[in-house]
């Protein structure tokens, strides 16, 4: 009546459902890899610009140094998000997955030059892996 398949695997079958199931459990350790190391190296790029406050420069445009040494060092200090301001925008500055704030902290109001890795998403700008870059 019917025609009679072999229900047994072929080695083609079995191999083409291998290599399958072997990407998929390799694809997340690629994923993860690329995340925290980043395509590559020439990703870095340097912005110099005013260490600030984010908390206050988002809420009241507060820069400067008197405002960086008197407040914003402090908030800093105290884990609030520190960021640059170069040519009228802002970015986020993080380290390697961790702020660097205590690194900042020091220079809040003053000009300082960080490179790192740009993001953007959602209208926020971030520099991440940063660091600060000694002239």
């Amino acid at each position: 009546m019917f025609n009679s398949i072999s229900s047994k695997p072929t080695i083609l079958k079995v191999a083409v459902v291998a290599t399958f199931v072997a990407a998929l459990a390799i694809s997340p350790l690629a994923v993860a890899q690329e995340h925290e190391h980043g395509k590559d190296a020439a990703a870095s790029k340097e912005v110099t610009g005013e260490v600030v406050d984010m908390m206050c420069y988002v809420d009241h445009n507060a820069v400067g140094e008197k405002h960086g040494q008197a407040c914003g060092a402090k908030c800093i200090k105290s884990g609030g998000p520190a960021g640059i301001v170069s040519e009228g925008k802002a970015y986020l500055v993080v380290g390697e997955h961790k702020p660097i704030n205590d690194q900042l902290a020091e220079y809040c109001g003053k000009n300082v030059t960080v490179k790192g890795k740009i993001a953007e998403r959602g209208g926020i700008a971030m520099i991440e892996n940063a660091e600060i870059v000694k002239k």
